[in-house]
């Protein structure tokens, strides 16, 4: 008589994604709220060429700071370009400088947080101090003294955010792999000769996912702030990219009572994006905790 026994990898208790979405939104309705900002958001910049009306670099001396009508539903800056334009292609600008930041800093981050935790010992200790080091000057610092050194530019604005970042996530990274380094199944791996690069790659950081993937989703709106910061103060991108701290920085104050459109306008392209970020980032933060999911 033969039995069968089912496979456990075969089975998948969990509800379908839909019903777990479904939930999500139920439960968390800023963060879904900000989820649907931060897809707007990536729509426009990914598909800027279809729905930017004109051509964000294009000057028209003869409509200069045109308040908003139909021709020009944002209005237009000090140059004749349109506004609309110039935001739509600055959201792709944020989401190059953000994202790009916020990934390679966070994996830089969680590769030196889990190594540090795994290690222990010497090599904790002089990555504790050289994160101390970095950690003590804020972000915006930072970047400034790194890209006073490299120079402008989308690069170098990427590098100069990047760099920050990094301590930030490894030391949260960094805590929760200290836990997980103690667990049984770290000490089977060892026991079973497994080396040091396939126990910190299979075994302990995949269970340090949660804190990650908060931390990264809170670095996307670090980095499009400090972007925005950099390029107000002209030592980020530099024309003629579209970018929306460059927009700030050319006609926020010159033209704040004459054409306040020109400030307005690109300070809440800002204002709405980091802000969805921030909510979704908080309502996933709420979903992977287990703390606060039942709450």
């Amino acid at each position: 008589m033969s039995t069968t026994t089912a496979d456990p990898d075969a089975l998948d208790l969990r509800p379908p994604a839909w019903s777990r979405a479904v939930r999500f939104c139920q439960r968390q309705p800023l963060g879904s709220f900000g989820l649907v900002l931060v897809v707007i958001v990536a729509i426009t910049g990914i598909f800027a060429e279809l729905l930017a009306p004109y051509n964000p670099t294009a000057n028209d001396f003869s409509s200069m700071t045109e308040a908003p009508s139909l021709a020009h539903l944002l209005g237009t800056d000090q140059f004749g370009r349109d506004l609309m334009s110039r935001i739509i292609f600055g959201a792709r600008t944020a989401l190059i400088v953000g994202l790009s930041s916020a990934f390679v800093g966070g994996l830089l981050g969680l590769v030196l947080g889990v190594g540090s935790a795994y290690f222990g010992g010497t090599i904790d200790l002089l990555l504790q101090r050289v994160f101390d080091v970095v950690m003590a000057f804020p972000l915006i610092i930072m970047a400034l003294a790194i890209v006073s050194i490299f120079g402008t530019g989308v690069h170098n604005v990427i590098i100069a955010i990047t760099i920050p970042l990094i301590p930030r996530c490894a030391r949260v990274v960094r805590s929760a792999a200290l836990v997980i380094r103690e667990v049984p199944y770290v000490d089977a791996a060892r026991a079973c000769g497994y080396g040091h690069v396939r126990i910190i790659m299979r075994h302990m950081s995949p269970n340090v996912m949660a804190p990650f993937l908060i931390m990264v989703t809170a670095f996307v709106g670090q980095a499009i702030l400090a972007e925005a910061s950099l390029s107000y103060l002209g030592l980020g991108v530099q024309e003629p990219v579209p970018a929306w701290g460059l927009m700030l920085q050319g006609g926020a104050e010159e033209y704040a009572s004459t054409a306040p459109w020109i400030a307005i306008f690109p300070g809440v392209a800002i204002m709405l994006s980091v802000l969805g970020i921030n909510l979704f980032g908080d309502a996933l933060r709420d979903t992977l905790d287990p703390k606060l999911r039942d709450r």
